[in-house]
């Protein structure tokens, strides 16, 4: 316990505040904003837990959308709902003038990941939804960085325009890529992003492009006893084509992924399966690749329903690119997040770290990790890991991300710890810093014309003047029915 607390005091020394120190560390240009998020812990806590408490899944987020709508136009930003062909999209404004600042907002859940907030794992609803990836309070986070963003440029007079983009089912539905191919992103000039963490940091990988595909195959249903002769197997086809893609695993660049799962595989033994289907993640760091790998696996499809004597209809739900980096962003949202600093625990919320870390860890270590700032590190490709829709934002216009401790280092990703914190005031206190490095970073973009210049410049340079975007889902609509079980 020693150790505990000259640990907290020795942080505290060394300027690693939270929400509770951050009063008067912050000059007068920056004060109007950080001063209205020191004020709304309450509402904003109570914001993330209302989302927390409903987890919808992608595209199906009705009340969580209209919560976060509802909070901004209770603060005067005009909200246009349903835009993109998705009924829980919207895009927020407030201001005008140049420049035009865009944030991005998620509130989606993930199945299967229902969770009380304790240190132990205790389903609220056997086999229900949770937040594990924290996206009840990353769209909390946004909207009360953009509405401090508001105060300041309402009492400020300043010109700019803010705007809060909120993007349904990141989760593998690819909500941004819907709002870039329709053209929600025109006239914007720089964007902000965030996203829960286990630690404080700006994001400086590229994470991978991916397609999301599923595999449907169609054959002939029969007695699978009496006249097994008589059928044709969807589900041998589904089987073969998953044994040759595992064949392929070695051969496939070590930073490539590929993973399924048999999402209809038949209803009885005893019928031979007339319908099969197999729903695939492909993903590469680079585009390129990843088309290549894509085209190799289809033609694996079709291999499997030639040598079952079947049909292949393959559909593209989803498709994301790989992140463009921009160095000009990372410098300034890393000196605000340093700033900022990173979340310090109460006693009730040691206590809760401790428990969750059994076996992972040392408490002090957990505590310094939350609590501090990391430096920015090198950009560097990905070998492998995640993907996101914001890769398509980042490559349409100038874009920064990062990240607030709101989980318990050491935790899994998508994992009942995940939800059990990130519904806690910790993920409270995360997105409070979240919102406050969105206020200072677009505080001094609003007066600083050159670094948003600047910031552009190295935007177009490393896109390259040929650039032509394609999005990796093609002209699909919004797969608006992809959560729901069928």
């Amino acid at each position: 316990m020693k150790k505990l607390v000259l640990l907290t005091l020795v942080t505290a020394a060394l300027g690693l505040n939270s929400y509770a120190q951050s009063k008067g560390h912050f000059s007068e240009k920056g004060s109007i904003a950080i001063d209205y998020l020191n004020n709304s812990f309450p509402v904003y806590d109570q914001l993330q837990k209302n989302i927390w408490g409903k987890a919808e899944l992608g595209f199906i987020e009705k009340e969580s959308s209209i919560l976060l709508q509802q909070q901004l136009q209770k603060n005067g930003f005009k909200v246009e709902a349903g835009v993109a062909g998705m009924p829980t999209a919207f895009v927020a404004s407030y201001g005008s003038g140049s420049p035009v600042i865009g944030i991005l907002a998620e509130f989606d859940a993930l199945p299967g990941l229902s969770q009380d907030t304790v240190p132990y794992k205790k389903p609220l609803i056997e086999g229900g939804n949770g937040h594990g990836c924290g996206h009840n309070v990353f769209g909390v986070g946004s909207v009360a960085g953009a509405i401090a963003i508001k105060q300041w440029l309402e009492q400020t007079k300043h010109p700019g325009t803010i705007k809060v983009f909120g993007s349904p089912a990141e989760e593998g539905g690819g909500g941004k890529v819907y709002l870039v191919r329709e053209g929600s992103f025109k006239g914007v000039d720089l964007v902000l992003d965030w996203h829960p963490a286990a630690g404080n940091g700006v994001s400086t990988d590229t994470g991978t492009a991916i397609q999301m595909i599923d595999y449907s195959f169609y054959g002939k249903a029969a007695h699978a006893a009496g006249s097994p002769d008589k059928g044709r197997s969807a589900l041998d086809a589904v089987e073969a084509f998953d044994y040759l893609v595992n064949m392929m695993r070695e051969h496939v660049p070590t930073s490539s992924r590929i993973h399924y799962i048999i999402a209809n595989g038949g209803e009885a033994p005893n019928v031979v399966p007339a319908y099969a289907r197999v729903s695939y993640y492909i993903r590469s760091p680079k585009r390129d690749a990843l088309k290549d790998l894509t085209t190799w696996i289809n033609q694996a499809a079709q291999g499997a329903a030639l040598g079952t004597q079947t049909t292949v209809k393959s559909e593209i739900i989803s498709g994301f690119y790989e992140r463009l980096y921009n160095k000009t962003l990372a410098n300034l949202v890393q000196k605000k997040l340093e700033k900022v600093g990173g979340v310090i625990y109460n006693p009730r919320e040691e206590t809760f770290a401790k428990e969750i870390v059994k076996g992972l860890g040392e408490l002090d270590t957990v505590l310094l990790k939350v609590q501090r700032v990391e430096s920015l590190k090198e950009e560097k490709v990905s070998q492998g890991g995640g993907s996101s829709d914001v890769g398509d934002v980042s490559w349409t216009v100038p874009t920064v991300s990062f990240g607030t401790a709101a989980f318990i280092p050491g935790s899994a990703g998508h994992s009942w710890q995940n939800v059990a914190s990130g519904g806690s005031t910790i993920g409270t206190k995360a997105l409070i810093n979240a919102a406050k490095v969105f206020s200072l970073s677009a505080i001094e973009l609003y007066t600083d014309p050159k670094l948003v210049e600047k910031a552009k410049q190295e935007f177009n340079t490393r896109r390259g003047s040929d650039f032509h975007y394609e999005p990796l889902l093609g002209n699909r609509a919004p797969a608006l029915d992809y959560r729901v079980k069928k």
